[in-house]
């Protein structure tokens, strides 16, 4: 039987600022067979979304395609008209991007959305795409399906709305589903339940698909063969299972290696108190939105009596699902969000609440590198001048010391002194994100906050970054408080680690002991989400997997009760729910919050 996609040494170019083209897709071949999923993988600039794209005829602005065939379904998509490539890429072939959100209209519903290319290639009634949306809400594992299409887009969450993507692509039943990195942007459990959505749905279909990803471990699970990409060029094709096992390029073994950040040696438990203040101590802070009663609670609690404290050149690691708290405790500790309660104190200083009432040097020494690099740097300024902003501000340099001290910033993160003179657009994702640390590292600061500063990285890049970030740590003894939904990013950097759940701090000790049993339930529940590089493994977790409920989105409401209480596979009724928290030491070292005694668990979670 033919092939449903034939590529044929595909060539794509790309115009540069100085108007010339060069190659970025180069002499690319490869087939995809009917009911195959076929996974393009690599690095950053490898090419796989621009050969994505291209097997819709589509290519971004300023790209084009010089060179080769793309053969769909026995048809040359290069050849077709414009109006009939446009009735394939609606009909036929389906894509889903990686950011969901931008992908639906804030200003309609979900369900007129979801079954818009249904109507306008009239492959059935309104009605008829109505029910079958429905249905696929249904087996996607939708909350609510018959009523949730009447929602908007910030209505649902962000597992919720990839999901709804998929029932966009599927609805008109296509012959090839292209899946853009769809689950980079979540968190562990949600990536999980999305996998597994999307995999029954491929496989009860029989669909054709490609996935682009540079996550491996998520690609063990999805594919069936793997075409590894580096620089426009393939390097190397063959079954999963091989590619896993007996990787035959030196760049597939490369990027197998990054998959599995090298560790630093474990802390035992939790740091003994010293005379020496730690950089940064956190005492009962409570913060969120609305207005607050006369106990400091506000109307929207998003942080709720949260406290720990962060040795001088240590690195605190703080892990949770999206809405958990990690950014806003961030915020807190800059004073962005100011607490309605608690301290913050920097080396025994009790900081203002507010950043606006703090000292130049207070700010100084408190420094944040933002998730999105893209977003945090001007894109109308050069970088030298991003740079020397923080020099000129909390320094006074100007001139010619300015300009070797940006200089020195540059090569303290690796990059070259021609970079000052470049624009952010210019510049790659790990380079930009290099130039955030950066500017953070020009105030000369003790801590500095990552505020998720690896997760739209692939794994070689976010490899490189994090022995940026270690190497930083040893020769400048600056501290870290790094937020990740990443588990294995938090075990390879982190001397310490605190789980939040809707704003409560679950469990608190050192990396090592997070890794040994008996754990808090969701803490469990977060490490047995992390995908493991070998295929069959989202097969063999349990289906019954606790899901989102309102208690992980709605805060922390009234009480010290468990939150985490609606998802627990081991609650007691008429406790977790009624009385508050014990906060238990356990002899590994750590501190959980549980009704449960750890022999309890113990007995529970032994396999």
């Amino acid at each position: 039987m033919a092939p449903l996609v034939k590529v044929d040494r595909l060539c794509v170019t790309a115009r540069d600022e100085r108007g010339n083209n060069r190659a970025i897709v180069k002499d690319v071949s490869f087939e995809v067979q009917r009911g195959e999923v076929v996974a393009l993988i690599g690095e950053s600039g490898s090419g796989k979304t621009t050969i994505a794209l291209s097997l819709m005829g589509h290519t971004r602005s300023g790209i084009k395609i010089a060179g080769g065939s793309i053969t769909f379904d026995g048809q040359s998509l290069l050849d077709m008209r414009s109006r009939d490539l446009s009735i394939v890429r609606g009909r036929d072939i389906a894509y889903v991007p990686q950011c969901a959100a931008a992908s639906f209209n804030p200003a309609h519903p979900l369900l007129r959305q979801v079954i818009e290319s249904s109507q306008i290639h009239r492959v059935m009634s309104a009605a008829e795409a109505e029910a079958k949306a429905i249905a696929l809400f249904r087996e996607l594992a939708l909350p609510n399906p018959d009523h949730i299409g009447q929602r908007y887009s910030h209505q649902v969450s962000g597992g919720q709305i990839q999901r709804l993507l998929a029932a966009m692509a599927l609805v008109t039943d296509p012959k090839l589903v292209i899946f853009d990195e769809p689950t980079t942007a979540l968190d562990v459990t949600t990536q999980i339940e999305v996998l597994r959505v999307f995999k029954t749905a491929i496989k009860k279909r029989g669909t054709t698909a490609v996935y682009v990803s540079h996550d491996l471990a998520v690609v063990a699970q999805m594919a069936d063969r793997i075409i590894v990409l580096r620089d426009g060029i393939i390097r190397e094709v063959a079954s999963t299972g091989r590619i896993l096992t007996q990787p035959r390029n030196d760049y597939t073994k490369i990027l197998l290696a990054a998959a599995k950040p090298r560790v630093r040696a474990a802390t035992n438990g939790i740091r003994k108190e010293t005379s020496v203040p730690p950089v940064l101590k956190v005492m009962n802070v409570v913060a969120g939105h609305g207005a607050v009663d006369e106990r400091g609670i506000p109307a929207v609690p998003l942080l709720r009596d949260v406290g720990f404290s962060i040795k001088a050149g240590s690195t605190l690691g703080v892990i949770g699902e999206s809405g958990s708290g990690k950014s806003t405790l961030a915020r807190v500790i800059a004073g962005l969000l100011p607490a309605t309660r608690g301290e913050v104190l920097l080396n025994g200083t009790k900081l203002p609440r507010n950043a606006a009432h703090r000292t130049r040097d207070q700010l100084r020494r408190i420094q944040i590198v933002f998730q999105i690099a893209d977003t945090a740097l001007n894109p109308a300024r050069s970088i030298g001048r991003i740079l020397g902003r923080p020099l000129e501000f909390y320094n006074g340099l100007v001139g010619d010391k300015r300009r070797r001290c940006v200089a020195e910033l540059l090569d303290m993160v690796h990059l070259p002194a021609a970079v000052a003179d470049l624009f952010p657009s210019e510049l790659s994702g790990g380079q930009k994100q290099r130039v955030n640390l950066a500017r953070a590292l020009a105030a000369e600061p003790s801590l500095i906050l990552c505020d998720e500063v690896t997760s739209g990285l692939d794994t070689v890049v976010r490899a490189a970054i994090l022995d940026l970030l270690a190497k930083l740590q040893r020769d400048l003894g600056v501290a870290y408080l790094f937020i990740s939904h990443d588990l294995s990013t938090v075990k390879a950097v982190c001397d310490e680690v605190m789980v939040l759940y809707a704003g409560q701090r679950m469990e608190y000790g050192s990396r090592g002991a997070l890794h040994q049993r008996p754990r808090h339930p969701y803490s469990d529940l977060l490490i047995s989400s992390v995908p493991e590089l070998r295929q069959g493994w989202l097969d063999g977790i349990s289906e019954m997997m606790p899901k989102e409920t309102s208690a992980a989105i709605a805060g922390v409401a009234g009480g010290e009760t468990c939150r985490f209480f609606e998802r627990c596979a081991v609650r007691i009724q008429g406790r977790c729910d009624v009385e508050g928290i014990p906060v238990r030491l356990l002899s590994k070292g750590a501190e959980i919050r549980c009704q449960r005694t750890e022999q309890e668990l113990i007995e529970l979670f032994t396999p």
